[in-house]
């Protein structure tokens, strides 16, 4: 028997593929979805990059995380063409079990990494409003970067479960290799207490540190005496606050909900497959909106950093005006077309389609 293949009885969240709703997410609602996601984030999260490497020339502590969440992003689009390829052919996995594990372990990987980095986002701006002054030897530029070294370390280690869950069955019948998620396994000895321990430490504990964070920033924001704000900063840290909440409760919370259902529904009825379709439903489901973070985050970022705000929509309108022929152009606000000419240091926008070189340092 072929080593990387392993022989048991079929899953039929995998190889039945003529019974109930699950087959039509799988086959066409999620390959759709995700191929809609790589079109739309993999430019935007390019063009972040861009900016981060090419325009911004002071980097905070936000930025850092942000430029991590954003690295996170484009290496998670890169991998997905392995999941549209294999969800467009009828769930047949052609390449092998250790390409296998490792798309099954990075998607896990990814999701934490875009978790714990919105948290240290929402960490650091607490810092900022209630003690100034310690932050400073708190989050300092080595400790900032060793943050991030120990976050996409951290959770690496948390997805390695994942590989030794991830297998390759061959369904009986059609002789076709699917490649298995460990959350729509009917083992349930393994997948039910990982995933429970990565729901308290991946989930529970970043929810808890951002509503921590984000009463306790409020509540000193209100507290300071009322003056004269021209850049409006409270309230834009208050958004900034609020904006993490929601990305919670839109994404990571039905996620872990949905999941663990799924796993539970297996333990509660082992022997009655049926009674697991909706929750494997609700949980494919998911999946797919949790694949458009990867759109969401560039904008979160501009939402997050008015310096890459103004960068990237700068360099954005930039990409339109600077290519002939294109009616965007004729949309762009006057002010914008200055700001890029400045900085651009040109006295008129060059005809060609290319994006802005950054000035003289």
């Amino acid at each position: 028997m072929d080593n990387t293949q392993v022989h048991q009885l079929p899953e039929a969240a995998f190889c039945d593929l003529n019974t109930g709703a699950l087959p039509v997410v799988q086959l066409y609602v999620m390959p759709s979805f995700f191929l809609a996601v790589l079109i739309l984030g993999l430019p935007l999260n390019l063009l972040s990059l861009w900016v981060f490497f090419h325009r911004l020339r002071r980097w905070t502590r936000s930025t850092v995380f942000l430029f991590n969440l954003t690295l996170a992003d484009t290496s998670w689009l890169l991998a997905l063409p392995y999941l549209i390829n294999y969800h467009l052919d009828d769930l047949y996995w052609k390449l092998g079990l250790p390409l296998c594990m490792g798309v099954r372990m990075f998607y896990h990987n990814y999701f934490y990494l875009s978790i714990f980095f919105v948290t240290c986002i929402s960490v650091d701006r607490y810092l900022a409003i209630v003690h100034p002054l310690r932050s400073l030897v708190l989050l300092g530029r080595r400790q900032t970067c060793l943050l991030c070294v120990v976050v996409w370390v951290g959770t690496l280690l948390l997805s390695i479960p994942v590989a030794g869950m991830t297998l390759i069955q061959t369904c009986p019948g059609s002789n076709r290799t699917v490649c298995t998620l460990y959350i729509l396994l009917s083992e349930t000895g393994e997948s039910l207490p990982f995933s429970l321990v990565c729901s308290a430490i991946g989930f529970l504990f970043p929810l808890f540190s951002i509503c921590y964070c984000g009463l306790r920033s409020v509540r000193e924001l209100r507290l300071r005496p009322r003056r004269a704000d021209p850049h409006n900063q409270q309230r834009r840290l208050r958004r900034v606050l609020c904006a993490a909440l929601v990305f919670f409760a839109l994404f990571y919370l039905p996620y872990h909900m949905s999941r663990n259902a799924a796993i539970v529904m297996r333990v509660v009825y082992p022997d009655s497959p049926a009674s697991w379709r909706h929750a494997d439903l609700a949980f494919s489901l998911e999946m797919c909106l949790c694949s458009l973070i990867t759109c969401i985050n560039p904008m979160f970022s501009c939402f997050m950093g008015r310096q890459f705000r103004r960068e990237f929509h700068g360099t954005f309108a930039a990409m339109f005006f600077l290519c002939p022929g294109t009616r965007l152009a004729s949309v762009i606000s006057k002010r914008t077309r200055m700001t890029v000419k400045r900085r651009q240091g040109l006295s008129t926008v060059a005809p060609v389609c290319a994006l802005p070189v950054p000035g003289p340092q």
